[in-house]
């Protein structure tokens, strides 16, 4: 006769299964939402610095401290669209003055200037104006996809591309 297995024995063995697949989720899921992720970034906006379907590797934790400087590049909730989001540079922080056609406004308090580095084919603040701080998602840190241009976005580099 063949060996009968112990349906009891397998259960919890699916059920044992379960629980790390349940709580590696539940891990993973925490890491994502307020450590870090992963971002597609799609659209023109963004050329030369990111392309379309370029992905970046982006940090959480800066936007929540409010530790987002001039020059990073961030994602955020579109001001326009909220099942939208967005990636732009910030160009100016609250209390700067910027030219929007030939007058000047200033960034009220605890919102910021984000504009896209293609800035003939870029809706951004000069659209919509100053976007609230509390939008701001992530911070990119690097691109790691195309292998071929995997990239740091340093501060040194974001403050290069400061207009």
């Amino acid at each position: 006769m063949g060996y009968i297995p112990n349906i009891g024995n397998c259960m919890a063995k699916v059920v044992g299964a379960l629980a790390y697949m349940v709580q590696y989720g539940c891990i993973t899921h925490c890491a994502m939402e307020y450590i870090g992720d992963f971002v597609i970034c799609t659209g023109p906006s963004m050329e030369p610095t990111i392309y379309s379907n370029d992905v970046l590797l982006t940090e959480h934790i800066s936007p929540r401290f409010q530790r987002i400087k001039k020059g990073d590049i961030i994602i955020a909730k579109s001001p326009c669209n909220p099942r939208m989001h967005i990636c732009k540079r910030v160009t100016a922080m609250p209390g700067d003055e910027v030219c929007v056609g030939v007058s000047t406004q200033v960034v009220p308090r605890g919102h910021v200037w984000l504009e896209g580095d293609n800035r003939s084919n870029s809706a951004d603040s000069r659209t919509y104006g100053p976007v609230p701080q509390g939008l701001i998602h992530g911070r990119a840190l690097c691109r790691v996809w195309p292998p071929k241009d995997i990239k740091m976005l340093t501060h040194s580099e974001r403050q290069m591309k400061i207009r």
